[in-house]
């Protein structure tokens, strides 16, 4: 019975994805083509409306065909019409699924922040441009001890790319581990932390460099996955039983909007920051598997 509710989810997902997102590129290529700013701001609301309906058929395609406990905490105070930055833990692909069911119609639609590069993805790059999918220009270190004239150019530009998001709400989500969580990968990186790996504190600063100003809160999300059972083909196939979740609000202290490129002091302010962050997410998780389903 689990193989054949597999194979119809594998289908249901296949077909979403033909149906709606082949629609939504085909919409952001005439997006991307028509000039007229009135037009493309209705184009706009029509993919966002697309993109939580492609959402919504995989919330219907996974209550469909599976049986799993939610235990989700934390969402009443959400409000769709405010700026968040979301930072979650990252144990596997399926966090994304988790994150887009739980936040549908309570917070804007969850984007996130793209290397420029991408753009030129195929299908994909028009659909995350169509979408408003903020991108990104950033410098290596290398290339800037070889190029210092353009320090702080990388922020600037991206800065200028997301003044739009000054009047239209939006959810950014950043996995501040930067990579799924392993135990190999958390033996490499000899992580202090027992259940996290240790957190890339440049990214998150980049994202509150480049639109701390338009955040009203932090979305902290903790995602727990009771038992080794977490990918994507063992949602498919009914191994995971269970999904945890706590959400909490946290305030975005102005001092953690900076220069973390070229300002130490900063520097320091936003690592101790994520580092007591971090460890209290630990100490989260910890008490999420101590309570038994």
């Amino acid at each position: 019975m689990k193989i054949i509710k597999g194979l119809v989810a594998i289908i249901l997902f296949t077909l979403n994805v033909f149906i709606l997102g082949g629609t939504i590129a085909i919409l952001s290529l005439i997006k991307l083509i028509v000039p007229f700013e009135i037009f493309r701001h209705k184009i706009s609301k029509l993919l966002l409306f697309l993109a939580d309906n492609w959402v919504a058929f995989n919330n219907f395609n996974i209550a469909l065909t599976q049986n799993i406990k939610w235990e989700v905490e934390g969402l009443e105070n959400l409000d769709i019409k405010s700026w968040y930055l979301v930072v979650s833990n990252h144990q596997s692909w399926v966090d994304i699924m988790v994150l887009q069911k739980i936040f549908l119609g309570k917070i804007p639609f969850l984007k996130f922040f793209l290397k420029k590069q991408l753009i030129w993805v195929p299908i994909l790059g028009p659909c995350w441009w169509g979408l408003d999918f903020p991108f990104m220009k950033r410098y290596t270190r290398e290339f800037l001890e070889k190029n210092p004239h353009l320090k702080g150019k990388d922020l600037e530009t991206t800065r200028a790319a997301c003044e739009k998001f000054k009047k239209m709400p939006i959810s950014v989500m950043n996995f501040l581990e930067g990579t799924r969580h392993t135990p190999t990968k958390h033996k490499l990186k000899k992580s202090p932390y027992k259940n996290l790996l240790p957190p890339k504190a440049g990214g998150f600063a980049f994202v509150l460099g480049a639109m701390g100003e338009y955040f009203n809160k932090i979305v902290d999300v903790t995602i727990y996955y009771p038992g080794e059972k977490k990918s994507f083909i063992d949602l498919i196939f009914g191994r995971i039983k269970t999904i945890k979740v706590k959400v909490k609000l946290l305030d975005i202290p102005k001092e953690l909007v900076g220069d973390y490129q070229n300002d130490d002091s900063h520097r320091k302010e936003i690592q101790n920051f994520v580092n007591k962050w971090w460890h209290e997410k630990d100490q989260e998780l910890e008490s999420m598997k101590v309570i038994k389903s």
